[in-house]
């Protein structure tokens, strides 16, 4: 892996600076995406080894183009970066929280992968992952005996947006497998991160999740590809 490239956005702190971690450990290195230069300074300073910066903001058109411009040859991209804006349920959600949500977890998703393309078709190996959430799956939402159901739609903006990137993935796996890229959606569970007041009260680590991206980032050429899977391998329904 040593002549191996990696981008993880967001990958300034919580489950995206672990995955970045775990793949410096692999040997890979690793563009470490961050929007803010000074934090992702500090994360490329702790990480060390084959981290790099690379100042991205996933939602800025003109930062992603500079970002692609700097990446000749890219074998593994992880679309981290993602927002919970709101929490209300759609009858009481505000618009914006919507837009703002859909802008990071959606829109940026298409708008980065698109960008670096190029670069990942240099890779004999290509590999996308998506980092999605088990909150996304309709199936679990719509099943009575799980939790999500019971919240009745609570938290719409960000679910929503993780169903459409679940849908992405299997859009971008089908549309992509004859070049031989892998293109799959992680469920990361529950980590004590910063997305909203019960991840930071979790006890969950972001280093569990972060090994299940960094599994599916090294897949073979004969795994899987436009699948939704936890973080620790099995599946997670549509």
């Amino acid at each position: 892996m040593n002549d191996s490239t990696a981008l993880v956005t967001g990958a300034n702190k919580g489950i995206g600076k672990e995955i970045a971690r775990l793949l410096v450990a692999e040997g890979f290195t690793v563009y470490v995406g961050s929007r803010d230069a000074g934090r992702g300074e500090r994360a490329v300073a702790e990480l060390g080894g084959g981290a790099r910066l690379l100042v991205l903001d996933v939602t800025d058109s003109d930062s992603i183009a500079a970002a692609a411009q700097q990446v000749d040859a890219l074998d593994v991209l992880v679309n981290n970066a993602g927002v919970m804006v709101g929490g209300e349920s759609p009858p009481k959600a505000d618009l914006d929280d919507f837009r703002r949500t859909y802008e990071t977890n959606v829109f940026g998703v298409l708008a980065v992968t698109n960008a670096f393309l190029p670069a990942l078709r240099r890779s004999p190996r290509p590999r996308i992952v998506n980092i999605s959430s088990g909150t996304g799956s309709l199936t679990w939402s719509a099943d009575p005996d799980r939790e999500f159901a019971a919240h009745a739609g609570a938290g719409a903006a960000y679910r929503s947006s993780k169903s459409a990137l679940n849908a992405l993935t299997l859009f971008y796996a089908q549309s992509l497998a004859a070049e031989g890229f892998k293109v799959n959606a992680l469920a990361p569970g529950l980590r004590a991160t910063d997305l909203n007041e019960r991840a930071a009260a979790s006890d969950g680590d972001p280093a569990e999740a972060a090994r299940g991206a960094v599994d599916l980032a090294l897949l073979p050429d004969d795994g899987p590809t436009g699948r939704f899977v936890s973080w620790d391998g099995t599946g997670v329904p549509w």
